[in-house]
C-alpha cells in the first residue's frame, strides 16, 4: 500500500500545500490538500483527458459505457500506476467480498467510470451505468453490448466510487436509481475515503463500504515516512483533521498577510478571500 501513497502524490492525486500556504477552496474556506483520486489514472493530464472525452460523449448513453472501456482497458494495459491502483482495488474486493453474491457492478456519473468499468471487466461481471438523471445502462462485462434498462429484476450490485465525502452522491442518486430500478447496492469501495462520516452513513442505508485509503493519520504517517510531506505539513494535516474551522482560524489570526495577500491576487483567489470576509466564516 505504500506505493499506492507515494502515486497518490507523485500524480498529485493528493496534493498538500507548501508551508504556510493552504489553498483557496471554492466555499471560501482554506485547507492544507486537494484531492483529485482520478488523476491515479496516471496522471492529471491523461484524467482530463479522460473527463472531456466523457463530457464530449455523455448524451450518447448507450454508446458511452463501451467507449469508456475501451479508454481505461487501453490505460490499464500501458499505464502502470493505473494497473497498480485497479488491481489493488480488484485485491481488496475479493479479499473482502463474496463475488459470488455479486450480480453487477456499478459506477456513477462520471468519476467513478474511471475505475468501475475496467473493473467489472477484471471480475468479469456485467457492469451498470449510472447518469446523475437516474438512468442505468447495461452492459456485459466487455462491453461489446450495452442496452437502457428499467428492471433488475432484485439483483444485488457492487457499486465502485473513485471518493466518499459524505456519501450525499449515493443517498441522492446512486442507490436510488438502483433501487427505483428494482435492485439494490449492497456494497461500496472507494479509493479514497475522506472520513467525513460516508461510510457510517452508507451502512445506515444497508451498505457495507471498503476503502483503499483513509484521509487519516496513518496516511499523513506514511507520507511523513516516505519524505513526501514535511514536518510541518504534516502537522498543519493532523490539526486539521481534528479540528478544521479552528486550526484555519487560527492560522489566520497568526498570519494576517494572508489574507492581505489573496485580496491582492488573482480574480478566483481574490473572490474566495472577499467571501470569507464578508461572510466572516472563521469569526475573526
Amino acid at each position: 500500500m505504500n506505493d499506492l501513497v507515494k502515486y497518490l502524490f507523485e500524480t498529485t492525486a493528493f496534493r498538500v500545500c507548501p508551508n504556510n500556504k493552504p489553498f483557496w477552496y471554492t466555499s471560501g474556506k482554506i485547507g492544507p490538500f486537494y484531492i483529485n483520486t482520478q488523476f491515479l489514472y496516471g496522471s492529471e493530464k491523461d484524467a482530463t483527458e479522460l473527463l472531456d472525452f466523457i463530457n464530449e460523449n455523455l448524451t450518447d448513453k448507450q454508446g458511452l459505457p463501451t467507449k469508456v472501456f475501451e479508454k481505461v482497458k487501453k490505460q490499464y494495459d500501458e499505464n502502470s500506476i493505473y494497473k497498480y491502483t485497479i488491481d489493488e482495488i480488484v485485491n481488496e474486493i475479493k479479499n473482502k467480498i463474496n463475488l459470488d453474491e455479486v450480480d453487477y457492478i456499478s459506477g456513477g456519473e462520471r468519476r467513478d467510470w474511471f475505475f468501475s468499468n475496467i473493473i467489472a471487466y477484471l471480475l468479469k461481471k456485467p457492469h451498470i451505468t449510472i447518469w446523475k438523471d437516474l438512468t442505468l445502462a447495461k452492459s456485459n462485462y466487455d462491453f461489446t453490448s450495452n442496452e437502457m434498462i428499467e428492471n433488475l429484476d432484485g439483483k444485488k450490485c457492487l457499486h465502485i466510487a473513485d471518493l466518499i465525502t459524505t456519501a450525499s452522491s449515493y443517498t441522492k442518486r446512486w442507490a436510488p436509481a438502483i433501487e427505483n430500478s428494482n435492485g439494490k447496492i449492497n456494497w461500496s469501495i472507494s479509493v479514497v475515503d475522506r472520513v467525513q462520516g460516508g461510510e457510517e452513513i452508507l451502512n445506515g442505508i444497508g451498505i457495507k463500504s471498503y476503502s483503499l485509503i483513509k484521509l487519516d493519520g496513518s496516511l499523513f504517517d506514511q507520507a511523513l515516512k516516505l519524505n513526501v510531506i514535511n514536518n510541518t505539513q504534516y502537522q498543519m494535516l493532523n490539526e486539521y483533521k481534528q479540528n478544521p474551522d479552528e486550526t484555519m482560524r487560527k492560522f489566520l489570526i497568526d498570519h494576517p498577510e494572508f489574507l492581505e495577500e489573496a485580496l491582492k491576487s488573482d480574480a478566483k483567489t481574490a473572490a474566495r478571500a472577499k467571501d470569507c470576509i464578508e461572510n466572516n466564516l472563521y469569526n475573526l
